[in-house]
């Protein structure tokens, strides 16, 4: 069975890279990191901050895309050109038709994070260097220590391990999204119909936070309303939780604790919605 897994995964991760959307996604990501080094012309610190806040911004906004439009669209392509009554017709269960897609996109999903931090970290090495160069003309007749310092302010704004964690999250999000587009899918009786519910329960997920300290501000709350929240809570899940860019911007490290239980979280939430599209699914009629 797991061959078949590994076969199946293997098949959706070509599939997926030889479609024209992940290359229209990786183009407009790799544009929107590179223009950071033409949009930060502020003083030094400020100008890494900047180039943090748009690749950052760019990684978690794209890889969120493609991991909604690639999941929602291969099991209505897999219908329309009766692959998948091909693969079920062999002893390959459903739970494994699924989990090797599932697989496949997340696969594709770390190799376009991967992909992306290495474009990260080309244009903030890009950046240091330019910048280096700058202070040590400026500061060519300075004391020695007034340089060192003006160095360091530099490379501690570049790339550094602060930022591999928020990295990791930001691609855990992406396989949250592509096994809750699977879920959606799995019912759904379009690819368009999935990437409109997805989309809606992403703004949701995004603004559930902020709409729950809202509503609990209130002095007499009513049963109703905390049942509300906590079905909400329990249907949509929380992305904002997985927003932990300002304080790798501001240069702060994330916190091992808060690292440890948003990934927890995130591959929990990956699991719970791939089970229910496994359910879903083994009852479906093709």
């Amino acid at each position: 069975m797991t061959s078949r897994i590994i076969a199946i995964a293997r098949n959706t991760l070509t599939d997926l890279v030889r479609q024209k959307v992940f290359y229209i996604l990786l183009v407009f990501a790799l544009c929107a990191i590179g223009s950071s080094v033409f949009m930060a012309q502020l003083r030094v610190e400020a100008q890494f901050q900047m180039i943090k806040d748009v690749c950052l911004g760019a990684m978690s906004i794209f890889t969120s895309l493609l991991a909604i439009l690639a999941t929602a669209n291969f099991l209505p392509k897999d219908i329309e050109d009766r692959t998948i009554y091909t693969l079920l017709s062999k002893p390959v269960p459903r739970f494994s038709y699924l989990l090797g897609k599932l697989a496949g996109i997340i696969v594709l999903l770390l190799l376009f994070t991967l992909l992306m931090s290495l474009v990260f970290a080309a244009v903030l090495w890009t950046r240091e260097q330019s910048a280096l160069a700058a202070i040590r003309m400026e500061f060519a007749g300075a004391p020695a220590e007034e340089l060192h310092q003006a160095i360091k302010s530099v490379t501690d704004a570049t790339f550094n391990a602060n930022l591999i964690p928020g990295i990791l999250i930001i691609f855990v999000k992406s396989a949250l999204l592509a096994a809750l587009t699977l879920f959606i899918s799995s019912f759904a009786t379009s690819s368009l119909f999935t990437v409109m519910i997805t989309a809606a329960i992403y703004f949701i997920g995004h603004l559930q936070a902020t709409a729950r300290e809202a509503w609990l501000q209130g002095v007499d709350i009513k049963w109703w309303t905390r049942i509300l929240i906590a079905v909400i809570s329990l249907l949509f899940p929380d992305l904002q939780a997985f927003n932990l860019a300002d304080d790798m911007i501001a240069g702060a490290a994330i916190p091992w604790n808060v690292f440890i239980e948003t990934f927890a979280l995130g591959w929990t939430y990956v699991a719970v919605y791939f089970a229910l599209a496994a359910f879903v699914f083994a009852g479906r009629e093709l």
